[in-house]
């Protein structure tokens, strides 16, 4: 597994062996959300950067999903059809929204890293 990279937007991205990335919100973003109870996932086509591309629904409030980076979506989390609360159990593994195949396979490593999203949350929350 490859080391995560982020957005402002708090979406997680791990790009995979196969060229394809996966993409999930953050556990920061699922704890903002509160409880998940239903999760609309992309359709199987290309999407461009900033794009809604899903959106999830919790107790609390309604986020979109946004396509991190220009590519098209190959595949979805169904499972989260029937149970969307594996965001809330395990937002950076089983609670995955989508994978797809990058246009630039090396834009992913623009966004932010471990150290740099660490320092978005704090001054979000010392705002």
């Amino acid at each position: 597994m490859s080391e995560l990279r982020f957005t402002v937007d708090h979406e997680w991205l791990r790009a995979e062996a196969d060229g394809s990335v996966t993409v999930g919100i953050t556990p920061y973003a699922q704890e903002s959300l509160g409880d998940v109870v239903y999760v609309q996932l992309p359709e199987l086509q290309a999407y461009t950067q900033h794009a809604e591309v899903s959106v999830v629904e919790s107790v609390k409030a309604a986020s979109s999903i946004n396509m991190p980076l220009n590519g098209e979506v190959v595949e979805v989390n169904t499972v989260l059809d029937a149970t969307p609360e594996l965001v809330n159990q395990d937002a950076s593994g089983a609670g995955w929204f989508f994978r797809f195949i990058p246009q630039d396979a090396d834009a992913i490593n623009a966004l932010l890293d471990q150290g740099a999203y660490d320092r978005l949350i704090k001054a979000n929350a010392d705002a």
